[in-house]
């Protein structure tokens, strides 16, 4: 029988394992760029002053008014997270703290916590709620269930892993376009019996799952039947209803 050279074997299997986390990390890291749209966004006008930092980029109202309520928004998987400016933004002008956390390898997935960082800094902030679209929306969901000054979860063309909010009955909206070729109102139906019973859910018709971004088309995704403005306009009023609803 021929003897296994053991060191040998070790140093292959190692060698596999290098090169299949150096092809991930790779694939993660080719994510989709945040359109020119997207990134004009990220400049402060006379409606909301934006903040770009190293660790969140923070939209606030620029009538120097001091929000109470704040709202931490996690990015799709493998999106740039300047992406959701346009959108985000849109909340901001009617009187919110709006942050969007840039996350490891751009998957969410490795960064649920990132709500926390934000949360600290803003300690004048009464009610906190998180968000997020696509894969985002799913680590939103992980981080409320674990933590209790969430007020609400708000999904964009997402749904939870598991039924944990149910269990702790967190507030939910699930926003989606009628056109999603990903997040399908299939997919949505079923997660219905993973949320509370009184969660809202709002149908953006001919929306689909790239506009909740700027970043352009996103394959297996269909066509939509409004344009990006119309679409992030109706997914920024829904969000903020239902803070309203909320805190009221």
């Amino acid at each position: 029988m021929k003897k296994i050279n053991w060191k040998l074997a070790a140093a292959a299997l190692a060698l596999a394992l290098i090169l299949s986390a150096a092809a991930f990390v790779i694939w993660a890291s080719d994510a989709s760029p945040a359109s020119e749209v997207a990134l004009q966004a990220l400049a402060s006008d006379s409606l909301v002053n934006v903040d770009v930092q190293d660790d969140w980029v923070v939209f606030s109202p620029a009538d120097n008014s001091q929000p109470k309520n704040g709202f931490v928004f996690y990015p799709g998987g493998k999106v740039d997270f300047r992406a959701y400016a346009p959108a985000l933004r849109k909340i901001a002008a009617q009187g919110y703290l709006v942050a969007v956390v840039p996350v490891s390898l751009n998957l969410a997935f490795f960064d649920v916590n990132a709500a926390t960082r934000v949360q600290s800094a803003y300690p004048e902030i009464e009610n906190w709620f998180v968000g997020g679209h696509s894969l985002g929306g799913v680590a939103a969901s992980l981080f409320a269930a674990d933590n209790a000054f969430v007020q609400g979860v708000v999904f964009w063309a997402s749904y939870p892993a598991d039924d944990a909010l149910k269990v702790k009955d967190i507030s939910a909206v699930s926003i989606y376009g009628t056109n999603d070729g990903l997040a399908t109102e299939e997919k949505l139906n079923d997660s219905r019996a993973l949320l509370p019973d009184d969660a809202k859910f709002v149908a953006i018709e001919g929306g689909n799952h790239a506009q909740f971004g700027a970043y352009g088309f996103q394959e297996g995704d269909n066509e939509a039947f409004i344009s990006a403005e119309e679409q992030w306009e109706q997914a920024a009023d829904a969000t903020v209803n239902f803070f309203v609803e909320i805190t009221r």
